[in-house]
């Protein structure tokens, strides 16, 4: 069974694009090219092409993915577990964040005790956010919830023309 390329992407879940983009970067050669230029694949790409969106799923890299398909043994564990180690990193950062919004929200349910931007900003600190996580976390909250973002922003006492700044980032 050969497959062409839009085939062995569709076996896969993925677009020819991606499939190409494997080739460029060395992580998936076609068993064979026909005169005409076209390349086709077999059970062996077809099977590495699914390892390597599997990694893809996991959240390696492109490198690491190279590493784990090219060696055996050790170092597949030892990629594998520093990329376990970095997930839990970001799982610890990430309930740090739900933390300090639930304390945010705890806090601006009572409203003889306003939550401010300075303390917003504070409580975010305090949480483990960076700048560039603040500007993240508004970004996506102005995708996702616009209306409620404004109504959020106008909550902490911020007056319009910053509003509008923080919306448009």
């Amino acid at each position: 069974m050969m497959l062409t390329i839009t085939q062995l992407a569709r076996q896969c879940g993925l677009s020819r694009t991606t499939v190409m983009y494997y080739e460029q970067q060395g992580l998936l050669t076609p068993a064979c090219r026909s005169d005409n230029g076209y390349r086709w694949y077999g059970q062996k790409e077809l099977e590495r092409l699914r390892a390597i969106a599997a990694y893809r799923a996991y959240g390696l890299s492109l490198a690491n993915i190279a590493t784990l398909l090219s060696q055996q043994g050790e170092s597949q564990i030892q990629i594998l577990k520093a990329h376990f180690n970095q997930l839990e990193q970001e799982i610890r950062h990430l309930r740090s964040q739900q933390q300090a919004i639930m304390a945010v929200l705890q806090e601006s349910i009572s409203e003889d005790n306003m939550v401010t931007k300075a303390r917003w900003v504070e409580i975010m600190q305090a949480a483990g956010f960076t700048e560039a996580d603040m500007l993240q976390w508004h970004r996506k909250f102005e995708e996702m919830e616009p209306d409620e973002h404004q109504k959020f922003l106008e909550s902490l006492g911020i007056d319009a023309a910053e509003i509008a700044r923080i919306r448009q980032l």
